[in-house]
């Protein structure tokens, strides 16, 4: 909420401002599809870094197009729950997005985060180009070196990327404080990466 009442201050200057840098163009922007387990917790950890213009929770690595949230949970979809993140190069790279990827979740536990268990909740990196691919490939061989476990995170190409339903959306955001599971699984994670207090 912090960060997003400082983004809607930060836009009321510039609107008000002459001398303001202008927005980047939607060409300028780059984005990054990630899996680490629930989109709900990866959504959350990537609200608060600056640069990121958009967070959309949804599903990619899969056979089934446009699949439900129900569907994908059966596991025979053969999708992820991932987010897909929109990104001013010019304030946050590639490489900072992937050495939050590597925190914000257990990379080394295979189809599994903490009690989420299944190939729905496996970790993947889903790239849109060589130059992705070989950054991500070079990030996971320096992140080795944090984890005793062989990491076992898959590096694929980003064939498509669908959103989920509106409901799972901003998750955390809209219910931190309805929903125990933000504040069991979600708020802990925020406070050991030090986004939350």
């Amino acid at each position: 909420m912090r960060v997003l009442l400082l983004s809607l201050a930060g836009a009321l200057l510039m609107s008000t401002s002459s001398n303001s840098a202008p927005s980047p163009s939607p060409a300028a922007l780059k984005t990054a599809t990630f899996g680490g387990g629930c989109f709900w917790c990866m959504e959350a950890v990537y609200h608060y870094v600056p640069g990121i213009t958009k967070i959309t929770s949804g599903f990619a690595g899969g056979t089934t197009d446009n699949p439900t949230y129900d569907q994908v949970c059966t596991g025979r979809t053969g999708h992820a729950e991932v987010i897909q993140i929109t990104y001013d190069p010019a304030k946050v790279s590639y490489d900072q997005l992937l050495d939050l990827f590597w925190k914000a979740h257990d990379p080394t536990t295979l189809n599994r985060q903490g009690a989420d268990h299944g190939t729905q909740y496996r970790s993947i990196i889903l790239t849109s180009n060589a130059e992705e691919a070989s950054e991500a490939e070079a990030s996971k061989k320096k992140a080795q070196a944090q984890f005793p476990d062989q990491i076992v995170t898959e590096i694929v190409p980003l064939k498509a990327f669908y959103p989920a339903e509106d409901y799972h959306q901003d998750y955390y955001q809209n219910n931190k404080d309805k929903n125990p599971y933000c504040q069991v699984v979600i708020a802990p994670k925020l406070r050991k990466l030090g986004l939350e207090k």
